[in-house]
């Protein structure tokens, strides 16, 4: 077994609990990128939307988190936030895992689609959530979500909205 699977295989995936708030603000902070929210934003992350988040521990340290939540307008859709992965467990798939792990959630029971929006730039972004789309059979969709002038005073690069899905609950 290599090293990468016997550390993939020691990452323990769980639902957050509101005491990994400021754990995940340094895993943020750990993870450029990715911008940072305040510590209170976290604490809400890892609290009010817990049940569509996940936590992922090495040897008790957070190295991978997924903010997602079902917007209320959308309820067949799961809205991935943020993706973190520490250095620390890159090269093990642990990205991906944790998709699958938010589509596999009771809270989830009647998702069909993953929508997350990427700046065009972000090849790593693009190639994780094309590789999870492929994994799950789905199809896929972009549009402009948020525009550079209209949304962000020409400050951020466009967020492009990207839906995968239908898809049913086999993740193969």
């Amino acid at each position: 077994m290599s090293s990468e699977t016997s550390r993939a295989d020691a990452i323990e995936l769980r639902q957050p609990r509101s005491t990994d708030g400021y754990r995940l603000h340094r895993l943020i902070a750990e993870c450029p990128p990715l911008d940072p929210n305040s510590i209170y934003c976290n604490l809400l992350q890892c609290s009010h939307f817990a049940a569509t988040g996940v936590a992922a521990e090495l040897d008790g340290e957070l190295v991978g988190f997924i903010s997602a939540y079902i917007p209320p307008e959308k309820p067949e859709a799961v809205f991935v936030w943020q993706v973190a992965v520490h250095e620390k467990a890159r090269g093990t798939g642990l990205a991906k895992r944790m998709l699958k792990a938010i589509v596999e959630r009771p809270a989830c029971r009647d998702v069909r689609f993953m929508e997350t929006t990427i700046t065009e730039d972000n090849d790593a972004s693009w190639g994780l959530f094309m590789s999870f789309a492929r994994d799950m059979q789905a199809e896929t969709e972009r549009s402009v979500f948020f525009e550079r002038e209209a949304h962000f005073g020409g400050h951020h690069d466009s967020e492009i909205l990207l839906r995968i899905g239908p898809f049913g609950k086999s993740s193969g």
